[in-house]
């Protein structure tokens, strides 16, 4: 079977900074503590050859997967997947995170919980869901201990566990920055084998 590794890109702010909703359209660096949650992730990995790299086109994703594909000198050239980006939080986009959570409420409860999107908010769960399905069948093609890199956002990540064919029991629908999830695929299967693995 090959392997997918899904990562969140690490941290865009630090202790002490104002955290907002970062989306599609805030085109965040990482911060002091997710370069450090990068490292992390790429000294785990740093024995597992990638036959392939994807990431988002936004800066904290190809910042991290370029963090961790820095640590081999065989490791493949990033290819940008525009269907990892991140949702668009729509009024929501870049404002603090109390600020998200009085407007929306349960509404906020229910997206981290079955990711049912809030009012607003500018989402296409199925084109994310299509994308997820489509990397997939690409790599059911892989051979069969191959493994590939993939970095998004916590918002597309999510969406990831409606298309796999098993799951843990009881998974938690949010990948945690500078977290992964590793996913068993063969031709006809997609089994996530561990999710919101902090090195």
């Amino acid at each position: 079977m090959a392997r997918l590794f899904i990562v969140r890109h690490g941290n865009t702010f630090d202790e002490g900074q104002t955290v907002t909703r970062v989306g599609a359209r805030t085109d965040l660096p990482l911060s002091n503590s997710g370069r450090i949650q990068a490292i992390g992730l790429a000294a785990y990995f740093r024995e597992m050859r990638f036959a392939a790299a994807l990431a988002s086109p936004l800066i904290r994703t190809r910042e991290t997967a370029r963090t961790i594909l820095s640590w081999r000198t065989d490791s493949p050239a990033l290819l940008i997947a525009p269907f990892l980006t991140e949702i668009d939080y729509g009024p929501d986009e870049n404002e603090p995170e109390w600020k998200v959570a009085a407007r929306l409420g349960p509404a906020l409860e229910a997206w981290d919980r079955d990711a049912a999107v809030p009012p607003g908010w500018i989402v296409d769960v199925e084109a994310i869901r299509a994308g997820w399905r489509g990397l997939i069948t690409r790599a059911a093609d892989l051979p069969e201990d191959a493994a590939a890199l993939v970095v998004t956002s916590n918002g597309i990540a999510r969406f990831l566990p409606d298309v796999a064919d098993a799951a843990p029991d009881g998974i938690d629908r949010k990948l945690k920055t500078g977290a992964f999830g590793e996913l068993a695929v063969s031709a006809g299967r997609a089994e996530i084998l561990r999710w919101n693995v902090r090195p």
